[in-house]
């Protein structure tokens, strides 16, 4: 990447790092669920609402680094409107992304490329994995009717 776009991408994580979205809390929640990084304390709680397949609503409370705080903004922002199946992909993709592995993403997902330049410090890809590894966990427990149960990941085990 030239430094250039380093610069652009480090500014739209500053920006979600500042003034984070997905901060407003919501009402009812169809599922939840929680990550911690305990390599560096990062933390998420998520509550997603969903209306026919659709997610209608996303609180993503993080409390952390800049890159995984502005990792759950980016997500909160981007999941609005999409079907679980959608948001699963992103997920999926997006940890791919940062894998360095081939990946494919729709061109209407915000600000969701300035994660790819996280790639390049492998010590903080969990950093940006958390919120979206969180989310999978949260939908499988959705999706296996389990959905009451708040689904806790811990990054600590490797498996993002």
């Amino acid at each position: 990447m030239s430094n250039e776009l380093d610069l652009m991408y480090r500014d739209v994580i500053l920006d979600h790092y500042r003034s984070p979205r997905g901060r407003k809390p919501i009402e009812k929640a169809d599922f939840s669920s929680e990550g911690h990084n305990p390599a560096c304390g990062d933390d998420i709680t998520l509550k997603i609402a969903v209306c026919d397949g659709t997610i209608k609503d996303v609180f993503a409370g993080s409390r952390g680094c800049a890159i995984s705080t502005a990792s759950g903004s980016i997500m909160a922002e981007i999941l609005k409107g999409r079907t679980i199946e959608e948001a699963k992909a992103l997920a999926l993709n997006v940890k791919k992304m940062l894998k360095g592995e081939e990946f494919s993403v729709p061109e209407d997902v915000g600000d969701i490329d300035a994660l790819e330049g996280v790639k390049k410090f492998p010590v903080r890809i969990k950093c940006a994995l958390l919120a979206w590894m969180t989310l999978l966990e949260g939908i499988k427990n959705y999706e296996t009717g389990r959905a009451k149960e708040v689904a806790v990941i811990s990054t600590e085990s490797g498996d993002e």
